[in-house]
């Protein structure tokens, strides 16, 4: 069995998660950048954030997942200190 953290409820089996997609940019979408960002998604290797959803709790937040090995590193709520490594205050 899978498990993930929920930042709120603590560890769950992954059936219990919707995953939302990746975290991007938002840059302004229109003409060529509004078609590259619809129809060219990246196919990147390695460490990406991406955005999940606990279903049973509606909780949203984001997690650094391993794309080769499908490991999860770590799961936080947004905000403030979303881009601090964990244990630095």
């Amino acid at each position: 069995m899978k498990v993930m953290v929920c930042p709120l409820n603590g560890p769950r089996n992954i059936s219990e998660f919707q995953w939302l997609g990746p975290v991007q940019d938002a840059p302004e979408a229109t003409g060529k950048n509004l078609i590259d960002r619809l129809f060219h998604a990246p196919n990147p290797m390695g460490v990406i954030r991406e955005w999940w959803r606990h279903m049973p709790s509606n909780t949203v937040f984001m997690a650094e997942r391993n794309l080769i090995t499908d490991e999860i590193l770590r799961t936080w709520l947004n905000g403030a200190d979303a881009d601090k490594p964990e244990g630095e205050a």
